[in-house]
């Protein structure tokens, strides 16, 4: 990509949600791209993101932006309920973002906004772009709550410039009904395309048999990393367990076969990935778009209570993409023979449409709305 020097005095925050990593994850590639635009670039966040984000680029500012702390429930039958109370904590984290920015653009000289799912960051004197890969939402209690939770998602999108969906446009895309709703928000939508911050290898040699990827919120990330470490001494083969804990320093007992370890950068992960003939994962978007960026077969295990991930999970179950089995009564044992015999992905699109789209943002005006 083409320099831009009369573009690099721009700066644009970058400014992912912090409920676990993937929205964090996802906006490495975009932040390398910008970074190759000669932008000054500016990250936001929290708690396990700002801890990754400044493992990833040691050289950017780093500022502390909370994300609202949402619990999530360790029963699924009480994750929609738990969610709408507490709905008004999360309208007053929005106005509170919003309140920053405006306080922020001022210190940081801030010319343009990339939010990840961040609702409240948004200002009427610079353009700002929202992401996410949710414009139609799923909340496992019917149509009549996802209209509901649709029109107020669309009224925070509505304040954006842009809306930007890390999905593909056609009908071979990832994310199925949730990045193709039939009624989209009123400002322009673009699909860049998956994000990922992995890279295909040209030669790799295999270190292990089967990598384990945990991520998400507490406490169904122990929950399921329990299950996991109960059952891996029962199966044979070499395992690497990411626990997904960036800030964690603590160590945890495990069997002979297994090398755990609490994160790993984006190129030591590419690497685990490509040197590994299974991934056990979560269902999560950002896991998707690394696996069908590196064509990994792979076993998906959606966290319980969130309707998004089991939507994704049988999405893709019905593709026949991965094997999909569910957290309640998991045997790891049947599910990798189970998943062995499945053929892996083999996407046809481009995986770098979102540079394009960048480079028109880095050049448009930074007038806002």
């Amino acid at each position: 990509m083409t320099n831009h020097k009369k573009d690099s005095a721009k700066t644009i925050l970058v400014a992912p949600l912090s409920w676990g990593l993937g929205h964090a994850t996802r906006c490495i590639p975009l932040v390398h791209e910008l970074l190759a635009q000669n932008i000054q670039v500016i990250i936001a966040g929290d708690g396990h993101v700002a801890a990754l984000l400044t493992m990833e680029f040691p050289q950017l500012p780093v500022i502390p932006l909370k994300s609202f702390a949402i619990k999530y429930p360790a029963e699924k039958k009480s994750f929609f309920f738990n969610m709408l109370w507490q709905l008004p904590g999360a309208m007053l984290s929005i106005y509170r973002e919003k309140r920053w920015l405006a306080g922020a653009i001022k210190k940081y000289n801030i010319d343009a906004v990339i939010s990840d799912n961040r609702m409240g960051l948004y200002n009427a004197g610079i353009r700002c772009v929202y992401i996410t890969h949710q414009l139609g939402i799923k909340t496992g209690k019917g149509k009549w709550a996802d209209k509901i939770a649709r029109r107020l998602h669309y009224h925070f999108i509505n304040q954006f410039n842009e809306c930007w969906v890390p999905d593909f446009e056609g009908e071979q895309n990832l994310a199925g009904e949730l990045s193709h709703p039939a009624q989209k928000p009123a400002v322009p939508v673009k699909y860049i395309g998956a994000l990922s911050r992995l890279e295909q290898m040209q030669e790799t040699t295999k270190q292990y048999d089967y990598l384990i990827i945990l991520s998400g919120p507490e406490p169904q990330r122990t929950i399921f990393e329990n299950i996991l470490l109960k059952q891996i001494p029962y199966v044979e083969g070499k395992f690497l367990l990411v626990r997904g804990l960036p800030e964690s320093s603590s160590t945890i007992q495990s069997s002979v076969n297994t090398t755990v370890v609490n994160h790993l950068t984006a190129a030591e992960l590419n690497k685990a990935v490509q040197s590994s003939s299974l991934v056990i994962s979560r269902s999560g978007y950002t896991t998707l778009m690394d696996l069908f960026k590196l064509n990994k077969n792979a076993i998906l295990v959606p966290t319980p209570g969130q309707p998004e991930q089991e939507y994704l999970a049988n999405h893709l179950a019905t593709q026949k993409l991965f094997y999909i089995t569910r957290q309640e009564n998991f045997d790891l044992q049947q599910s990798i023979e189970a998943a062995v015999k499945l053929k892996s992905n083999n996407l046809s699109y481009s995986m770098y449409l979102y540079k394009p789209v960048l480079e028109q943002f880095v050049l448009s005006p930074n007038n806002g709305k």
